[in-house]
């Protein structure tokens, strides 16, 4: 190594580290080939976008799977960031089943901070980081038509079903991906905020994951990859579930393994991967490189699921 003074021990361990390198690179060939020309649609989102070290190595990593020549399309969230904003305008929202209460004065604010700021963040590091992005919203090229969420409840009392008004949240009811077609040709990688439009041109906030499992759905993606704060599902003993059928996924739900807030990434899971999507994968965004450990190694990251 020219210029090195370093000692012949302080050489010998630079090696064995090379040499360890060399090996993971050797290994994930297989892998590479395997999801060459595919498209793997990410939810991003949780701690590993609030924290800027994750936030870059996560860039890093989306910069080289376009560069082995898979195609990511990243879709992201942004609750803390939408709650900050409206504490700092003095805006009062609330929360029903996981969903935000969403009125008029508070869906341009979930617009601005999406679309946005949030948006041009991740932006600007895949740039920082070597690559090509282009943020869009789900208005744009009409990528996601969406229509009123409903959702009802039972009163406690008098036991009847009533319907719960959320104001602008939205779920997709068509996804176009026509303008993501024209980016997968190319070295673009598209950066997706969760906005929908309606039919009379109404702004609808929808649940990133939601919109992340709609647009793998549309695009036949080989892979879901939906960066959480856990591990993935997990048994009743606390224990990792690596791999689980649409079936088992279904039971778990059914008979109480899986519960809470994994309930609705899981059904989102479910319903990607019956339809065209191959496979999808519940994982840990706070682990350094777990997409790259997802889909470059053989035990993978997190909780797939299949359709069988």
């Amino acid at each position: 190594m020219t210029g090195y003074d370093g000692t012949t021990q302080d050489k010998e361990a630079l090696r064995e580290v090379w040499l360890e390198k060399a090996k993971t690179l050797s290994e994930a060939l297989p892998y590479m080939r395997r999801f060459s020309g595919e498209t793997v649609v990410i939810k991003y989102g949780g701690h590993a976008m609030g924290d800027s070290h994750l936030a870059s190595l996560f860039a890093q990593d989306v910069v080289l799977l376009k560069q082995v020549g898979i195609n990511p399309v990243i879709v992201h969230g942004g609750g803390p960031q939408i709650q900050k904003m409206l504490e700092r305008l003095k805006i009062q929202s609330e929360f029903v089943d996981g969903l935000r209460v969403t009125d008029r004065a508070t869906v341009d604010i979930v617009e601005m901070v999406l679309s946005g700021s949030i948006n041009k963040e991740i932006v600007t590091a895949i740039t920082q980081a070597g690559g090509f992005a282009v943020g869009l919203s789900g208005k744009d090229g009409h990528l996601i038509r969406a229509t009123k969420l409903r959702r009802s409840r039972k009163d406690p009392d008098s036991n009847i079903e009533k319907l719960l008004d959320l104001g602008f949240v939205g779920e997709p009811t068509e996804i176009t991906p026509h303008v993501l077609n024209f980016f997968q040709g190319s070295d673009v990688i598209p950066v997706i905020a969760p906005i929908g439009q309606g039919a009379d041109g109404e702004t609808f906030n929808i649940n990133a994951d939601t919109a992340a499992g709609a647009v793998a759905a549309a695009v036949g993606a080989k892979r879901l990859l939906m960066l959480t704060d856990v591990k993935g599902v997990l048994d009743r003993d606390g224990a990792l579930i690596e791999e689980m059928s649409a079936g088992e996924a279904h039971a778990g739900i059914a008979g109480g393994t899986i519960t809470g807030g994994m309930i609705p990434k899981v059904e989102t899971c479910l319903k990607a991967v019956e339809t065209a999507v191959e496979a999808a994968v519940i994982l840990d965004g706070r682990v350094p490189h777990a997409v790259l450990l997802e889909l470059f190694t053989p035990h993978g990251a997190g909780t797939l699921i299949r359709a069988r």
